[in-house]
């Protein structure tokens, strides 16, 4: 494939909305569904990470739009998800505001860079445990993110540690009174009850959209202290590049790799298991970065922050009937027409009311079923899905995948040690004169660096043996460290006077073996055979020459 063919395999094509004459009807109900479900998301999304409801809402819309179009997966809906926010919420809390902008911008040329590299197929390297694990710490976080805005406290970010904060900011309220308190749990109280009760009783319309409406309401009509979203804008504006002036952006340079590394992470697994959700065509990986990357480098240039695909409203997608990126635009233009002609009503939504909608939706992302799973599997699998948690809860998302991924690394090495070794074998047929000086050993698993020692100490401390059949046709595994032993192994014991026949060497593996000269020390190229009679009847013809040579 040429340099332009694969550069312009990244590219929207016409080939995207062929199927659009047909369901363009379920497309555009689908976008107004998601676009429905995603602005109350948005608005808390960006609170949420520091940057405003603003910031929120401008990124579902720029960033839905740009992934829809440029990204490589024909239902995705991508926009301000949770797991940003937590890798958000610090670098706001470090570096201010107006360094998402920057972040971003870098962030989303990063995933680019990723896209056009062809890294896309990455993803499936991250193990199910670890998955399922920063999920369930990305969902304590956002839950515990909430907690300041939940007791009135919505501006406490003393700590980057999201657990810190809310505890802090529970002690802060508790000083202040309990008045403002007790309202803003009883209107994250009244949220929660309502999204519940609507799940149940109500089909049509999203319950994060009831129970905001009808909290907003009655927060309007009592003319309740609640803190709310405050003005937003009544238009998108125009795009503009960020100003670098007295800018540390090496500093910045670690957080932007964080959230890149997070945008890639999201967005593939998020568009993954969107194409077995529906019969909607695959999706590809390379391609989806490059759309996302492009989503978070405009989603900046308009003052937005980083955007992802989000599993929750590509889900909403596809239930909803959505087959084409018409419905992802679609949600992006619902949106867009929410700035223009809502900002007013949206401004006056108590940011408590938000919190209860983000804290069901933590609840929500909860994977009990996958956490049940895991947890019955194996003790390594259950110690990386719960250290995996743990440590993005307490230190940083992007350190506990890349922790994640090396302590599976390690349990699977462990146990293709634990699954190799030597063993020694009876000869078969029956038994002949001189049997006992031969000596057959079977090779399994694997013969690479975190086993030779013990397969070459075994092999070579032999006693009243004169030839060693060496059988590898069970050999799953051969690194150029194992090959390398292979002819130290031999080479061992044609030094000590014995003779060694290799059986059974497997097509893979011979051009390494060969490569490496684990062979040259062979005392003839017959000692190498394919088959265990043949390798056997070799060797017992060399005892009986050595037992004549005796006589």
């Amino acid at each position: 494939m040429s340099m332009m063919t694969s550069l312009r395999s990244l590219l929207p094509s016409s080939a995207d909305y062929r199927a659009v004459p047909r369901t363009w009807k379920s497309d555009l109900l689908a976008g107004l569904t998601v676009g429905i479900v995603a602005l109350p998301l948005a608005l808390a999304f960006g609170v949420s990470s520091g940057v405003g409801a603003q910031a929120g809402l401008i990124t579902a819309v720029v960033a839905g739009f740009l992934a829809a179009v440029f990204g490589g997966s024909n239902v995705q809906v991508s926009g301000p998800t949770g797991a940003m926010v937590v890798v958000l919420a610090p670098i706001v809390a470090s570096h201010g505001i107006s360094s998402v902008v920057i972040v971003g911008l870098f962030a989303g040329l990063m995933v680019i860079a990723a896209g056009i590299l062809r890294l896309g197929r990455a993803i499936s390297i991250i193990p199910w445990p670890v998955i399922e694990g920063f999920t369930l710490g990305i969902a304590v976080i956002i839950f515990m993110q909430q907690l300041p805005a939940a007791v009135g406290s919505p501006d406490f970010d003393e700590s980057t540690n999201a657990v810190v904060s809310a505890v802090l900011a529970v002690q802060a309220a508790v000083s202040a009174g309990l008045g403002l308190m007790l309202l803003s749990l009883a209107t994250v109280a009244a949220v929660v009850l309502i999204m519940v009760a609507s799940a149940r009783w109500v089909k049509i319309v999203p319950g994060s959209i009831i129970a905001i409406v009808v909290v907003t309401v009655i927060a309007q009509v009592t003319d309740a202290p609640l803190v709310r979203i405050g003005e937003l804008p009544s238009s998108l504006g125009l795009p503009s590049w960020p100003s670098f002036a007295g800018v540390d952006l090496g500093a910045l340079m670690g957080p932007a790799l964080a959230v890149a590394a997070l945008a890639a992470i999201e967005s593939l697994l998020s568009a993954r298991v969107a194409s077995t959700m529906a019969d909607t065509g695959p999706y590809d990986p390379d391609r989806e970065l490059v759309g996302q990357g492009l989503a978070s480098v405009g989603s900046a240039l308009f003052g937005g922050m980083p955007a992802t695909g989000a599993i929750a409203r590509t889900a909403v997608n596809v239930r909803s009937g959505g087959r084409t990126r018409l419905a992802a635009i679609v949600h992006a233009v619902v949106l867009l027409g929410v700035v223009y002609l809502a900002t007013g009503p949206v401004s006056s939504i108590p940011l408590a009311a938000l919190a209860g909608v983000l804290m069901v939706t933590a609840v929500r992302m909860v994977p009990f079923h996958e956490m049940k799973l895991i947890l019955r599997s194996t003790k390594s699998d259950a110690f990386i899905f719960i250290a995996t948690a743990v440590i993005t809860v307490a230190f940083d998302l992007i350190e506990a995948v890349i922790i994640g991924v090396i302590a599976t690394a390690f349990f699977s090495l462990r146990g293709l040690i634990r699954s190799s070794g030597v063993h020694r074998e009876e000869l078969p047929g029956p038994a002949q004169p001189g049997d006992e000086r031969i000596a057959l050993f079977r090779i399994d698993g694997a013969l690479f660096f975190g086993v030779s020692d013990r397969i070459l100490e075994r092999v070579t401390k032999l006693d009243n043996v004169s030839v060693v059949v060496i059988q590898m046709s069970s050999l799953q595994f051969l690194d150029a460290t194992g090959a390398k032993v292979l002819g130290t192994i031999v080479t061992e014991i044609e030094s000590r006077g014995k003779t060694a026949i290799v059986k059974g060497i497997r097509p893979e593996h011979i051009d390494l073996v060969m490569r490496v000269g684990a062979l040259d020390a062979l005392r003839h190229e017959n000692h190498l055979l394919d088959d265990l009679d043949a390798a056997v009847a070799h060797a017992r013809s060399h005892i009986t020459r050595e037992m004549a040579a005796e006589r």
